[in-house]
């Protein structure tokens, strides 16, 4: 890995979808564009002292928004589904 494992691991997600999923073991994170399933992983081992069992990667697309007089829209991102094995947790602030 040349980036390091914060750079990859941008933030974890607190939606409701992701506080639900959390019951079954899975994490949700904003990762950086241009790191694979393979980063991921090791990054969240590293950060977390946890065990990966698998990871499933989503590319969000920009939505149009309106700000004052002149149109934009949101950054693209990258959502990163992790899940954990059996007994092991993180701790969602």
């Amino acid at each position: 890995m040349s980036k390091s494992v914060y750079e990859i691991i941008r933030h974890n997600l607190v939606t409701e979808k992701g506080t639900y999923l959390q019951k079954y073991n899975k994490y949700l994170f904003i990762t950086d564009r241009r790191a694979n399933k393979i980063e991921i992983r090791k990054a969240v081992e590293k950060i977390f002292n946890v065990k990966v069992k698998s990871v499933h990667v989503l590319n969000v697309k920009p939505k149009p928004k309106r700000m004052r007089w002149r149109l934009g829209h949101t950054p693209r991102e990258k959502k990163a589904i992790v899940t954990l094995k059996e007994g092991y947790s993180i701790e969602v602030k």
